[in-house]
Order: C-alpha cells, then sequence, then structure tokens
C-alpha cells in the first residue's frame, strides 16, 4: 500500500533492536551495516486514494542512516 507519512510521528517506542530484529540480514543488505532498531509509531497518512487517516506506523532506524522501510499497519478511529 503507497502512502505518504504527514506530519511527525508520535509515541514512538522501540519493538526490536539488534538480533532481536527477524529481518535484519535483509535489512542490513539493503540499506547497509548498522545498529538497527525497529520502531513503532502513530502518525497521519495519506494514502494513494487520498483518504487521511490515523495509523499505526512501523519502520528501522539506525544511527547514521536514519529511518527506513516504513510500513502502516491497523488505522485508529
Amino acid at each position: 500500500m503507497h502512502f505518504e507519512v504527514i506530519g511527525q510521528i508520535t509515541n514512538i517506542e522501540t519493538i526490536a533492536a539488534g538480533r532481536g530484529i527477524r529481518t535484519l540480514s535483509e535489512i542490513r543488505e539493503r540499506y547497509g551495516p548498522g545498529r538497527w532498531r525497529k520502531l513503532k509509531g502513530v502518525a497521519t497518512v495519506r494514502l494513494a486514494t487520498g483518504h487521511i487517516r490515523r495509523a499505526e506506523v512501523h519502520s528501522y532506524e539506525a544511527h547514521g542512516v536514519g529511518k527506513r522501510g516504513f510500513k502502516i499497519k491497523p488505522f485508529f478511529g
């Protein structure tokens, strides 16, 4: 699903870090080495259809690389 994050991501929590990330080898191949963490937060997103919704957003982050691999999960309200 294609989407765009509008505004800031709030309520950010770390779900997993380092070897706790199931797809760590794939992330390192795609984005390079780093101390990777999987994060989740809540943001307002614009869907490809033009609808604007609040959703749970998951991403990966490493120091020096930044946030990568955004995904949206359940919608709120």
